[in-house]
């Protein structure tokens, strides 16, 4: 990419994610992308893993729970403005929303997003509320 890009986050979704959550796509280069993401309150993703990419999140809003496992080690925590955590290649995570107001992350992934396929359902910890 030889050129400078600049946008504003869109209004409305632009796709929902494999593990049911909206995504605002923003802006990628050839190491990785940009988007927001959100979970409505009171609602509960779908326990995914990812092939290939890797994800930083920071919570930009809202109040929610964070399960993740890569071999032996797993954890839940706490999510709310400020929190920002690791999704390692082959991670299984899920996250769920609670409060007033929306669970919403700006994440980056290394490298950008290749497609829906990227992505594949695990076993999760909490019943999923949406669908993708």
């Amino acid at each position: 990419m030889n050129t400078f890009q600049t946008m504003q986050t869109p209004s409305k979704r632009t796709t929902v994610a494999p593990d049911g959550s909206d995504v605002r796509a923003l802006l990628q280069l050839k190491g990785g992308g940009v988007a927001h993401f959100e979970l409505a309150s009171g609602e509960t993703s779908i326990p995914v893993a990812h092939r290939t990419v890797e994800e930083i999140w920071y919570i930009i809003g809202g109040r929610g729970e964070m399960w993740r496992k890569l071999g032996d080690a797993e954890e839940t925590v706490g999510l709310e403005t400020g929190i920002c955590l690791t999704i390692p290649v082959g991670t299984q995570f899920q996250f769920r929303s609670f409060g007033p107001e929306p669970l919403a992350a700006i994440g980056v992934t290394m490298p950008p997003w290749p497609g829906y396929e990227e992505a594949y359902r695990v076993e999760g910890v909490w019943k999923p509320t949406v669908e993708s």
